[in-house]
């Protein structure tokens, strides 16, 4: 049975975990979705560039999307992350991923390093082509680590144009002003404001009109508290749990990066490794104790959660 939209809340990203020489570790990823869905998470995206999709061979992407798709089973949606220079190969991707049971697609602009970007109208053909291909609602992915630059009034012109491309992941510099000017200049178009960028930036986000976060599987069990009080119009009870978790968060975001949650999540036996692919270099043990001292008194469940 399809999920019900507006789709909105804790929609954290799912690390891949990889044994110690690399290869994929299917039952671990097993382990990660069911340890994020105790989590209390309203939804989960694999295959992000926090999953380490841009390390993974078309098959693995393969692999992991039918696994994670199967093994989920329909308890929370599943977002997956289709990205590609190549419209053809994005569409396919996200077909792919439709017909696997997919709720959704999460989707970044075409480029390819600094030099190689679409135009708009380029960018707006690629968003309808794989729109048409898989049929179900696109999160637009708007991070620096692509390099190009979304305009507001593209955005509310790509979210009129393209009806499924409706949710807007939003991970730039001063992102709450985005995130209000959007919702401002699109309107109804906008289903889903969402923010990203580990929740650095989550209460500003919320304050400005999102609903929804993508953070890490580091902490959203933490997270909840934020977005569920600050929903119901307790902003003084959010702000409060979101100064209790903020220091762990700007940890993740500024030292560790996607490492984060792989090594807390090895560290509460969720997996048996938190190596990353080369050329990532493996986390430094200063910075691992740094991270899980902060994290202990917390006591986020992915810290205990295979123990």
């Amino acid at each position: 049975m399809p999920f019900q939209e507006p789709f909105s809340g804790l929609f954290p990203v799912a690390p891949t975990p990889f044994t110690e020489t690399g290869d994929l570790d299917l039952e671990g990823m097993k382990r990660v979705l069911d340890c994020m869905i105790d989590q209390g998470v309203d939804g989960i995206c694999v295959l992000a560039n926090y999953s380490e999709q841009f390390l993974l061979t078309d098959e693995e992407r393969r692999t992991l999307t039918r696994l994670s798709l199967e093994h989920v089973a329909g308890r929370v949606p599943v977002m997956v992350t289709c990205s590609h220079f190549s419209t053809r190969i994005a569409a396919a991707r996200g077909k792919e991923a439709a017909e696997l049971g997919a709720a959704l697609l999460m989707l970044m602009p075409p480029y390819h390093g600094t030099g190689l970007k679409a135009d708009e109208t380029g960018m707006v053909e690629h968003f309808q082509a794989v729109a048409e291909a898989a049929g179900i609602p696109i999160m637009v992915q708007d991070a620096p680590l692509s390099g190009v630059a979304l305009g507001v009034p593209f955005l509310a012109r790509l979210a009129r144009e393209v009806p499924l491309v409706r949710y807007f992941k939003i991970e730039v510099a001063q992102s709450a002003a985005k995130l209000r000017a959007l919702i401002a200049a699109g309107g109804e178009a906008i289903v889903g404001p969402f923010d990203g960028e580990e929740a650095i930036t989550m209460m500003a986000d919320l304050d400005a009109g999102a609903t929804g976060t993508m953070s890490s599987a580091l902490l959203p069990d933490l997270l909840r508290p934020v977005f569920d009080r600050h929903r119901a119009g307790d902003r003084a009870g959010a702000a409060e749990a979101y100064a209790r978790v903020l220091p762990l968060v700007n940890y993740e975001n500024r030292q560790c990066g996607l490492r984060a949650a792989k090594t807390v999540m090895m560290e509460g036996g969720v997996i048996r490794s938190d190596h990353v692919r080369h050329p990532l270099e493996q986390i430094h043990p200063a910075t691992k104790a740094g991270l899980l001292e902060l994290a202990r008194p917390l006591e986020p469940l992915a810290l205990s959660w295979g123990k």
